[in-house]
């Protein structure tokens, strides 16, 4: 111990002491000044960065981007429109084992949080660090929330503090289960799928609520890398990020150790989805779509997730676009084989097959009927067949499968050149389509194939159903994925004699005298001038051939140009026009006889409405493809409430039904009496075989077939629409009302009947040698009697032959441009070549 200079000891410890207090004195003020500080800098972080933050109140009202549904009648989904596939669904109907799902593979502590989770994000840290990648996220469900809807994605640290303090003002503001509503409707989960119940659809097929535990753990895994676990394109990965999720769920307690054993024992099995767009009926659903973005605008289209329920009915689709291809398949054989796809020298061959070998294990392998590439390998003329290679498969091509196979030639008919010898059209290297013609074997034998080409010809079909002008059907081409433009609808060709029941309907319902079925009119030469242009027209029939006095029942029933032509001049151009606007037809028309041989253009559409106020007694319809659009929360939008007009008189359409039937029972239409029930029609051939056509109905649909090439070519000698077009027709409604009961059109008021003289068109006598039963419109039947044999008629010719040219007015007479060089084919009834 120190003494002082007295000898007593000093006084060290106090001043110890008293700097010490001193020491923790100064700390405590500057660990206060410290936290003062940091709490004045968060402070002043916190109000920088709040200054223009987004509102949270905007996520009451969420209206994200969703889905347009188109439906079918039978509520079948044929469509949907969309820049973020997504169906936005309450919680409750989500199963609790995805809810649970997802909060243990990102946010175990959801519940337990305010918006942060500090401890989440050192576990998340911790665990990252022992696997060695990125395992787990930091970010809670809200953060992720609020980084989806109110912040832009970038990587700033300046972002993160907003999205803390945003977080934390979500959690404050909303409920848990208003975060998760929104969260795992917004979420993005890969493969277009935004939201759980698109991904549901799109991974299983089916709506989230029937989701299993196996398959909601593997949803959940998705979040953190939708394309890096992708179950489509990764698999396995998939699989490790489900086992984790149901890891994690044990974990936290949402399910036992047994529950996750189970569901890993479960085998999923997954697709990529294909759009219906592309797979129903693209052809109606793109028209629909045309239709609601002209209704809508094309930013609502797609973004406002409408209910779209149309009149389409996609089995009667089905038997539409199979016919259609058929008969245009049919028919471009008949014009000839157009070559090999391509030649391959013998050092490529082994290589090819090779190529065709790995499509067909990707899909499926070789199906019976179903077009596939093949090599020609060898030729023999002597066998009579050709070998091909399919991939690793052997195919044998006989003769009878590829006698149409001739070279092109308009000026020969199929049936007048045909291949006799392999050779003639194929040789080795020669890369063809082949069609199998049975399910392959898994021996090594060959198997049989037919040749097979891609039409160029195109075609449209249109169905409509009879008294509601329900679109039920339409194809516009061969291929949707070819070629978008729909014929049904944006084409406009010359429907050629398809256009003369039209006339003949003006004809009827002319107020003062008449024409009736009975009318005799005189068919004979005539020619029409034009003195201006020192040019004449002189419309022909089919063949060349007059045939004198004919009744106006059988000038239709056999489609005679010159006796439609001559009515038309009688009833004259100015009146049949005004006629036509009554049926529905908005097109253009020629003001001059050429009209008589349909040489205005219309759209397949226009002339099925038209036939179908034939087929609805006088009714007109206006075509219906949009039945009703709803709003995403269920809104009726718009409603189809059909306005019926009656145009024609229902005794009229019915004459005019009656002498359509007799198209087929005695006339062009032949080929249609294989229906074998009641059914009216016309066929219609343009000038140089351009265009085909058949419009028909019975008393429960009107169809129409338009077939044709896009570049307006000739389709080929002898191919009217009696035999390119109504073959079509003929598939289509044999399978379409299959199962229906035959139906009698209706008689209504206004008719009456009477058994008349075939040869005079007045009233038989018993000594008439041929007669018919004929319905009139009440008032216009016959009231004389055909004069006994010997006597002579007094019967007014309603034309005389006129084998002279007559000046005629411009009216009358079609200008150049317009002017047939000669007339539309009349298509005579079956002869021996066409059953070749």
């Amino acid at each position: 111990m120190q003494e002082n200079e007295n000898g007593a000891p000093k006084a060290t410890a106090p001043r110890k002491k008293s700097l010490f207090l001193r020491l923790i004195k100064l700390s405590v003020i500057l660990g206060l000044l410290a936290v003062f500080c940091v709490c004045a800098a968060g402070i002043g972080v916190y109000f920088y960065y709040s200054r223009d933050l987004p509102d949270i109140n905007s996520l009451r009202s969420y209206h994200p981007p969703t889905v347009t549904t188109v439906y079918a009648a039978d509520g079948t989904v044929i469509a949907e429109f969309f820049k973020e596939r997504r169906f936005v669904i309450d919680l409750d109907k989500m199963p609790k084992a995805l809810v649970q799902a997802f909060i243990a593979a990102e946010d175990a502590r959801f519940y337990e949080h305010q918006g942060l989770d500090f401890w989440g994000i050192v576990r998340a840290a911790v665990k990252n660090i022992e696997a060695g990648s990125i395992t787990q996220g930091g970010s809670t469900i809200t953060q992720q929330v609020t980084k989806a809807f109110l912040l832009t994605p970038e990587r700033k640290f300046s972002r993160k503090i907003r999205e803390a303090i945003l977080a934390y003002r979500i959690d404050k503001a909303f409920t848990k289960d208003e975060i998760l509503f929104l969260y795992l409707n917004q979420i993005y989960l890969g493969q277009g799928a935004y939201g759980v119940e698109a991904a549901a659809q799109t991974y299983f097929s089916k709506s989230a609520s029937n989701l299993s535990l196996a398959e909601c753990a593997l949803l959940a895994g998705l979040p953190q890398a939708p394309s890096r676990y992708s179950p489509v394109n990764h698999p396995e990965k998939a699989r490790e990020r489900q086992v984790y999720v149901l890891n994690r769920m044990v974990e936290v307690g949402d399910i036992t150790p047994e529950e996750r054993n189970e569901a890993l024992q479960e085998k999923l099995t997954f697709s990529a989805r294909l759009n219906p767009y592309f797979v129903q009926m693209p052809y109606y659903t793109e028209h629909v779509r045309r239709l609601l973005e002209q209704r809508f605008g094309e930013a609502a289209l797609y973004s406002e997730g409408f209910n779209v329920y149309t009149a389409a009915d996609l089995h009667l689709q089905n038997l539409a676009a199979e016919a259609l291809r058929k008969g245009l398949s049919d028919l471009d054989k008949r014009t000839g084989f157009r070559g090999p796809i391509e030649h391959l020298a013998p050092a490529k061959i082994e290589e090819f097959c090779r190529a065709v070998d790995q499509q067909l294990t990707e899909n499926g392998g070789l199906v019976k009927g179903k077009p596939v590439k093949a090599v020609v390998v060898s030729v023999s003329d002597e066998k009579k067949n050709v070998l091909l290679r399919i991939g690793r498969q052997k195919g044998i091509l006989d003769i009878a499968d590829m006698r149409w196979a001739r070279k092109p030639n308009a000026d020969l008919a199929y049936y007048e050149d045909r291949v006799n010898e392999p050779s003639q059209a194929l040789s080795v290297g020669d890369v063809v389509w082949v069609v199998p013609k049975q399910e392959p074997g898994n021996g090594p034998a060959a198997v049989p194939v037919a040749l097979e080409q891609v039409p160029d010809v195109q075609g449209a079909l249109l169905c409509e159903e009879v008294g509601t002008g329900l679109v039920k059907a339409m194809v516009g081409g061969f291929d949707f994925t070819q070629s978008q433009f729909n014929r049904a609808i944006q084409a406009l060709r010359q429907p050629g004699s398809a256009f003369k029941p039209i006339v003949y309907s003006a004809a009827l319902d002319r107020p003062e005298n008449p024409y009736t079925p009975a009318s005799v009119i005189i068919d004979s030469p005539i020619v029409y001038s034009d003195g201006s242009l020192d040019q004449v027209w002189k419309p022909k029939n089919y063949k060349n051939t007059f045939y004198g006095p004919t009744l106006l029942r059988d000038a239709l029933a056999h489609s005679r140009n010159v006796v439609t032509v001559k009515i038309l001049q009688d009833i004259g151009p100015d009146y049949c026009i005004a006629y036509a606007r009554n049926f529905g037809i908005t097109s253009p028309l020629v003001n001059n006889l050429s009209l008589a041989l349909g040489s205005s253009e219309l759209s397949l559409l226009e002339v099925v409405q038209a036939y179908s106020v034939f087929a609805d007694q006088g009714r007109l319809n206006e075509p219906c493809f949009i039945t009703k659009i709803c709003d995403r929360q269920g809104k009726v939008l718009f409603e189809n409430k059909p306005e019926t007009r009656q145009v024609i008189s229902p005794a009229t359409a019915f004459v005019m039904t009656r002498l359509l039937e007799g198209v087929v029972e005695r006339g062009t239409g032949w080929r249609i009496r294989a229906l074998k029930r009641p059914v009216a029609g016309k066929t219609g051939t343009t000038n140089n075989l351009n265009d085909a056509w058949f419009v028909g109905y019975t008393p429960e649909l009107c169809t129409g077939v338009w077939v044709g090439y896009d570049s307006g070519d000739q389709l080929g000698k002898g191919e009217t629409g009696a035999r390119a077009a109504s073959p079509i027709f003929l598939e289509f409604m044999q399978r379409a009302l299959a199962d229906a009961p035959v139906e009698d059109f209706p008689v209504p008021e206004g008719v009456t009947v009477a058994t008349i003289d075939a040869d005079t068109g007045l009233l038989a006598i018993p000594e008439s040698t041929k007669i018919f039963t004929e319905y009139f419109k009440l008032g216009t039947e016959p009231t004389e009697f055909a004069p006994a044999p010997g006597a002579e008629a007094d019967q007014e010719q309603l034309f005389k032959e006129d084998l002279e040219p007559s000046e005629a007015s411009p009216e009358a007479a079609p200008p150049a441009a317009a002017r047939p060089d000669d007339a539309a084919p009349d298509e005579e009834g079956p002869d021996e070549k066409d059953e070749f």
